[in-house]
């Protein structure tokens, strides 16, 4: 697997303009400025706020007595005071220790989603930092520079220390930055050419741009939007086994599914009887029964397909509520110390990690799950003694041919991984800085190992669908049709993969329907076909 996802498509060319007012920003908002490169302005009332709080730290320069970011060291060395003439010196010496990242290089939405939110941060007016400092790193984002920032460094308290110290370096013009066309350039270089003056920064200034939670709530953000549409998919996905199984749909009717109350169970049942009504395939099982009440001779069908609604359900339960985190987070100032409206500067904890990464790991939890659902009714398909009459492995000529046998192994090692990376991280605490911080949220970690749990899914729902495509279209050969939703959805498969048929090079057709995935058109062919899905 890879832990890059293709760029979901039909995101309006030339985007938008998100306005920093130092309110909330949203997820959309954040994927628009990651994702598809949506200019940023700062507005004025930002402004003038950071102004204002940047009066009240340069009150406090000149005190003698010591304030935390202003006039000491920091983390375990806070009791040391600073004189005046070293500040400057302090602030750049914070960023270039703290820019110790190493291992692969990230993406570079997720880098862009980092800068935002720090950004974001910086427009509340709770940090002290200066205008300009906000208006540098808008000027980076709109000339598309990404620093380079590498996988291993943060631990998620006092923030993502080194992902956001790596951002800030580039900012100074030191390290190394990805341009607008991906080329590797000096951020000096990339600078200059920009026409942006690299910072100076002055007291607190440092430590203001790496106190922050940005790169795991950008990751949030970004699993949260790709999330919304592959629990659709996999609806779908579940719809197009059930009827090509011969299941039945009765177990997914309102009454019965209102009986336990949870909404993306209600959501997820709604989905499977919109995309399965009117289906001749599931009509060709039921009888009809004395009181003249059609009814389904499958009594009860494996939990993989009776019970779709219940998994896909939680999983939509579950995602909703880190949406509800992302979206408080997205409302918070992160910094340490922060200036307080009333003028106070101020230490605190919010920099601390916990509600993300437990929001992360929850979502990594979810998606194992709806991909080991999904894979366990690829299974199905395959074995003669389950699959009500298809050929072993839906192969062409069995013996010869093996069908899609190694489609289901590649589909089950891929879930077997994400039965790992399910195990959370947040759990996990490493003491750092000579004990000062001794209870760290491992919140960066829980973010980069969804990414690769997201990547899973995708790939484990394309399997299905190969599969399901190639089942119905054996079972309909001799004339049934499928239902309007699940037929639109065959269809659009068979643009990118061949129909049944002697054993075929299995790679790239597996690749080619998980683009169809990641980019949402599975989705977005079946709400086209059936009117509404959630």
């Amino acid at each position: 697997m890879t832990d890059t996802l293709p760029a979901p498509a039909g995101h309006p060319a030339g985007p938008a303009a998100v306005e920093l007012t130092g309110d909330a920003l949203t997820i959309d908002d954040v994927v628009a400025v990651a994702r598809h490169g949506a200019p940023v302005r700062v507005a004025d009332r930002a402004l003038d706020a950071m102004a204002a709080s940047r009066a009240v730290v340069e009150s406090l320069a000149d005190d003698d007595r010591p304030h935390y970011g202003v006039s000491t060291g920091f983390g375990a060395l806070a009791r040391r005071h600073i004189p005046a003439s070293q500040r400057a010196r302090l602030q750049l010496s914070l960023i270039r220790s703290h820019a110790a990242a190493t291992g692969p290089e990230v993406e570079r939405e997720v880098v862009r989603a980092l800068q935002l939110l720090r950004l974001s941060t910086l427009a509340t007016g709770r940090t002290g930092t200066r205008p300009v400092v906000a208006e540098t790193y808008a000027a980076m984002l709109d000339a598309g520079i990404a620093p380079v920032v590498r996988e291993f460094g943060s631990l998620g308290c006092s923030g993502d220390l080194a992902p956001l110290a790596h951002v800030a370096l580039a900012a100074l013009g030191e390290g190394d930055v990805r341009d607008a066309d991906g080329a590797t350039r000096p951020a000096l270089a990339a600078l200059t050419s920009a026409g942006i003056e690299p910072l100076v920064l002055r007291e607190k200034e440092g430590l203001a741009l790496v106190n922050g939670t940005d790169g795991m709530l950008g990751m949030l953000c970004l699993a949260i939007h790709d999330l919304r549409s592959l629990l659709t998919t996999a609806d779908v996905a579940a719809a197009s086994s059930v009827e090509s199984l011969l299941g039945s749909d009765a177990a997914f009717a309102e009454d019965l599914v209102a009986m336990r109350p949870h909404p993306g169970q209600a959501a997820s049942a709604a989905n499977l009887r919109a995309l399965l009504d009117g289906s001749p395939v599931v009509a060709s099982h039921r009888t009809v029964d004395a009181t003249g009440r059609p009814e389904c001779t499958r009594v009860q069908d494996a939990y993989s397909l009776r019970c779709a609604p219940q998994v896909h359900g939680a999983a939509r339960d579950t995602l909703d509520h880190a949406a509800a985190v992302a979206d408080r987070e997205l409302a918070s100032a992160v910094d340490n110390p922060v200036v307080t409206v009333d003028g106070r500067v101020e230490s605190n904890g919010n920099f601390h990690g916990a509600p993300v990464a437990y929001a992360l790991d929850f979502l990594a939890i979810a998606v194992a799950d709806v991909a080991s659902m999904s894979e366990r009714r690829t299974d199905r398909f395959l074995d003669v003694a389950r699959n009500e009459g298809l050929p072993p492995f839906l192969a062409d000529d069995p013996g010869v041919d093996s069908g899609l046998m190694i489609a289901q192994y590649t589909a089950a090692g891929i879930v077997s991984e994400l039965k790992r990376l399910a195990a959370p991280a947040s759990v996990d605490s490493i003491p750092s800085s000579a004990m000062q911080e001794d209870h760290v949220s491992m919140g960066w970690a829980a973010a980069r190992k969804l990414r690769r749990a997201v990547d899973g899914l995708v790939r484990v729902l394309a399997i299905e669908l190969l599969t399901a495509a190639r089942a119905l279209d054996l079972r309909c050969a001799d004339g049934l049709v499928p239902a309007t939703g699940t037929g639109a959805v065959r269809d659009l498969v068979r643009t990118v993969v061949a129909g049944p048929g002697p054993d075929r090079v299995l790679a790239p057709e597996i690749d080619a329907v998980t683009r169809l995935v990641a980019d949402g058109d599975v989705a977005a062919t079946a709400r086209a076909a059936v009117g509404h899905l959630a």
